[in-house]
């Protein structure tokens, strides 16, 4: 039983953990190539396994993104992008935050950027 616990856990892990695409391709109004435009911080999110352990307005494993928004501000953008991206512990209790190394700085800061947006 223990074996196939543990197998499904790593399963999760590598699948919710792969690459994602950042960026949407649209086709182009003239019928000429496509273009790829920007995904927004919530498409991101939504794309990742981050609401595994966060919610918009309930904390679950993790903060929930209301109170990461009342707790930092526009001037620690670049630090929450690196706990994205990078994990962490200690800040909200003992469960540690994965890292995200798939994750580019730049789409972290949008990921960031939308949490900010949920303040109360």
């Amino acid at each position: 039983m223990k074996k196939l616990f543990f197998t499904g856990a790593i399963s999760l892990l590598a699948f919710s953990c792969s690459k994602k695409e950042n960026s949407e391709i649209k086709p182009s109004s003239d019928g000429s190539a496509p273009i790829a435009t920007s995904v927004s911080g919530q498409s991101l999110i939504e794309a990742s396994d981050c609401m595994s352990c966060h919610n918009t307005s309930e904390r679950m494993i993790g903060p929930s993104y209301q109170e990461i928004a009342g707790k930092y501000s526009d001037k620690d953008i670049e630090m929450l992008a690196s706990k994205i991206i990078d994990g962490g512990s200690g800040v909200w209790g003992s469960v540690p935050m994965q890292p995200h190394p798939q994750v580019s700085k730049a789409d972290a800061k949008k990921m960031v950027e939308y949490i900010l947006k949920q303040k109360k």
